[in-house]
């Protein structure tokens, strides 16, 4: 009975701890500054979690049970309300070759990754995180495998700061060289080439919405692609691991999360159609914005919690090399997408 009631305790303080964590992150990233320059409220939420990690092995003893219910139980609810930002018909109003670009760039990197990781001295977990970061869609994806691989909080954190650092750079970057004339792509072709190689959907949305309207919109959708094939990816890892630990009888992971992020995604897709006749259809719009706005809720208060969990001195021994595999996938990113765009959907 006394468990229960600590349990209870610990998960209401924790959870009141990273509400308040998560509610500062928002209104800093709303500041006219950062909201000019796309900064994410997750880039904010893993700072403060950072400055926050100093004084919580103090206090972990009391709201460690909600914030590890954040780092987990949030992160999945965010990830499968992130759906409602992808529809079917969005995907393939643009034809094949752009799926392919996103298919190839997605496969490969995350290969390339992981192989190089182990190459430069990384653990397995790190280079799959750091990997899936760069190629599929930034910090949800590394906190969606993270999940699945049930890594260490700080490595986590590692992959994250990579998203973030290259991803920004990219953001302003890409308009840069394109509006010099450096870059012989059409506006069109130019979108495609930034979602499918930028890291997060913000950073897309940014680089893209300074180039052409008709960019943004060709750049976005691409990008929510390589975010379905999160899915694939995070059961074909699961799949893996089990293989790896057959010895062990080791449970399959299955990453149910990521099947009902599916789901919603084709719910998204026909809500009209189902719903239409009972709601209208600005009410609909405003449910589905809410919902949007309860992911970037959960994923901030995630990456919050994953910030105050990290233990510093593995962060600090880990980064470098770290951010040193990041930086090849970049510049693989960079190049070996042009090449892709050009070739298929140029």
């Amino acid at each position: 009975m006394r468990h229960h009631q600590n349990l209870a305790l610990g998960t209401l303080l924790g959870l009141c701890v990273i509400s308040g964590l998560a509610f500062m992150s928002l209104q800093i990233a709303h500041l006219p500054f950062l909201t000019t320059h796309h900064i994410s409220p997750l880039l904010v939420a893993v700072l403060l979690g950072l400055l926050g990690s100093f004084i919580y092995p103090k206090i972990a003893q009391w709201i460690h049970y909600g914030v590890h219910f954040s780092a987990k139980k949030l992160l999945r609810l965010g990830i499968i309300l992130y759906g409602f930002n992808v529809t079917i018909n969005d995907i393939l109003h643009y034809g094949w070759a752009p799926l392919c670009v996103a298919l190839i760039v997605v496969v490969g990197v995350f290969l390339l990754g992981v192989w190089l990781g182990g190459k430069m001295g990384l653990d397995r977990d790190l280079s799959m995180l750091v990997a899936c970061g760069s190629a599929v869609c930034g910090a949800a994806a590394v906190l969606a495998l993270e999940s699945v691989l049930k890594s260490p909080p700080f490595k986590g954190v590692v992959a994250v700061g990579t998203v973030i650092v290259f991803g920004l750079v990219a953001m302003f970057a890409y308009p840069f060289v394109y509006h010099l004339g450096l870059v012989p792509l059409s506006p069109l072709s130019e979108g495609v080439y930034i979602g499918a190689t930028l890291h997060e959907v913000a950073n897309v949305a940014g680089a893209a919405s300074a180039i052409f309207p008709e960019a943004e919109k060709a750049a976005v959708t691409i990008k929510m692609v390589r975010v379905i094939m999160l899915i694939p990816l995070l059961l074909a890892v699961s799949f893996y691991l089990r293989g790896k630990n057959h010895k062990h009888k080791v449970k399959l992971q299955v990453p149910w999360f990521a099947f009902i992020f599916l789901g919603v995604v084709v719910l998204h897709s026909y809500l009209q159609p189902l719903l239409g006749r009972f709601f209208a259809q600005s009410s609909l719009k405003q449910g589905v914005e809410i919902l949007r706005f309860g992911s970037v809720v959960c994923l901030v208060c995630a990456m919050g919690a994953l910030g105050l969990q990290v233990e510093l001195k593995k962060f600090l021994s880990l980064g470098g090399r770290a951010f040193g595999l990041a930086l090849v996938l970049f510049v693989v990113l960079v190049f070996g997408g042009f090449g892709l765009v050009k070739v298929l959907a140029g």
